[in-house]
């Protein structure tokens, strides 16, 4: 059965109309598991806790905002999806969605690989042990010290977009003496059913090779020319946030056709396909992800289905998940600063974050959930829009929402899944500082990525 591709926010063409809300849930109080990370509950006096520790707790010894990362909760993800796929395939952590030293290092542990789209996110994964050979480097625009720099890691993967990519590629991997792995990533005209912004397989866009075009067919015979790249595959990406597989299926349908192409023209059947990651999630009770195993199942059926019918060998899969696993896991943390009634309109309830510290919903229009945490409430709902105290009317957190009515300055409120892309796409707009990430599992919580001070800023700006 299809199912509708949840967007990051309004479909591309199917906007949303301003005021677009649903009714208030039955139950204010009620933390709904879809939602929120697997160790969060309230406590027997109604305060919201996560890996047993209580958020006000968090809040006096971290400040706020803060970002709050579920570690039990993001270790058990990835678990399943390399117990999804087992010895079938190789599951990338997309870590573009947030990195750290810590996230590395239990990906680590959990027998996941990393992909990386910069020197600085190369930089940060091998700081924390991860084996050069588990590491994929993606790019549209590779620079020639990012290439150099990967090669002198002995990165498994590169994933070239560009002819002059294939040609700089193979000088530098040659000036090293390497025989570089490499990928393909090609556009195969799927139009994903998602925000303009985050789809990656349509034709007009920045991203891959065409398939239609025979750009695609032309990047591999360079690649087979050049004594210093081996090419193991080719790479799909077709956008984010999606739930619908019908994509997918066409997207492997015209990769295994590029396959197949390319034995018949060069003798070669290509090892390797990367159908990339772009899977959804629940941030608001009305999504409905599908879990790592369903994702399985569904993605080996399609390829060797295809596979058969070309009559090819099946290929070994890649797939990229990042928000899927760390984006439910994590909950930004924030103190209720003011509360302002606009009669017959709404309540604009402004908090001590914003804009940047999540910039998706002024980027996407992305719908999220949120909660009264450091308490619980009898009072009657109230229609609010969770707002920055950045100079943007467009600073928006949550454009629509029920909260309790008798919230007040002082108050906690937290909105949910944002363990993707909010710290990645953070902003010192208005000089404001980048919150701390804090991990917290058994009872304890840490730092793993500090809060910005002044003197960060000031540092920076040498005048």
């Amino acid at each position: 059965m299809s199912r509708s591709a949840h967007p990051a926010g309004p479909r591309h063409g199917d906007v949303l109309p301003e005021g677009h809300y649903q009714a208030p849930p039955a139950d204010l109080n009620a933390l709904d598991p879809k939602v929120w990370s697997r160790t969060v509950t309230r406590d027997a006096d109604g305060v919201a806790t996560v890996g047993g520790v209580d958020v006000r707790t968090l809040a006096a010894e971290f400040g706020t905002p803060a970002y709050v990362l579920d570690e039990a909760d993001f270790r058990a993800r990835a678990r399943a999806w390399r117990d999804a796929f087992g010895d079938r395939a190789d599951v990338y952590y997309a870590g573009k969605a947030f990195l750290s030293k810590a996230v590395v290092r239990w990906l680590h542990e959990e027998g996941l690989n990393v992909d990386v789209c910069s020197s600085g996110e190369l930089q940060v994964a091998l700081a924390a042990g991860m084996p050069g050979e588990r590491i994929a480097l993606h790019g549209n625009n590779k620079s020639v010290r990012e290439l150099e720099q990967a090669v002198k890691a002995g990165v498994g993967h590169i994933v070239v977009d560009s002819f002059q990519e294939i040609e700089r590629l193979a000088e530098i991997a040659g000036a090293q003496g390497v025989r570089q792995p490499v990928l393909i990533r090609i556009t195969v005209g799927v139009e994903a059913h998602t925000h303009e912004f985050i789809a990656t397989a349509h034709e007009d866009q920045k991203f891959g090779l065409s398939l239609s075009g025979g750009l695609a067919a032309e990047a591999v015979r360079r690649v087979l020319a050049e004594p210093s790249l081996e090419l193991r595959g080719i790479h799909s990406h077709i956008g984010s946030q999606i739930f619908d597989f019908a994509g997918f299926e066409v997207a492997a349908r015209r990769v295994v056709g590029l396959l197949a192409e390319v034995r018949d023209e060069h003798g070669v059947e290509l090892p390797e396909i990367d159908l990339g990651g772009g899977l959804g999630i629940a941030y608001t009770p009305d999504d409905d992800p599908r879990e790592p195993a369903e994702i399985a199942v569904s993605l080996g059926e399609i390829v060797r289905r295809e596979c058969a019918a070309a009559q090819l060998t099946t290929p070994r899969i890649s797939v990229e998940p990042g928000r899927a696993i760390v984006g439910p896991t994590a909950f930004t943390l924030y103190e209720v600063g003011t509360v302002k009634p606009l009669e017959g309109l709404r309540t604009y309830v402004s908090v001590d974050g914003g804009m940047s510290d999540n910039i998706r919903t002024a980027l996407y229009d992305a719908e999220y959930s949120v909660a009264l945490v450091s308490r619980t409430s009898e009072a009657g709902p109230m229609l609010v829009r969770v707002v920055g105290k950045h100079c943007e009317s467009g600073d928006i957190v949550v454009r629509d929402a029920f909260l309790p009515a008798d919230l007040a300055p002082g108050d906690l409120i937290a909105v949910p899944a944002t363990g993707a892309y909010c710290r990645s796409m953070a902003s010192n707009y208005n000089h404001a500082l980048k919150p701390p990430v804090l991990a917290v599992a058994d009872g304890a919580a840490r730092v793993i990525v500090r809060r910005e001070t002044e003197e960060d800023l000031l540092r920076l700006d040498i005048g």
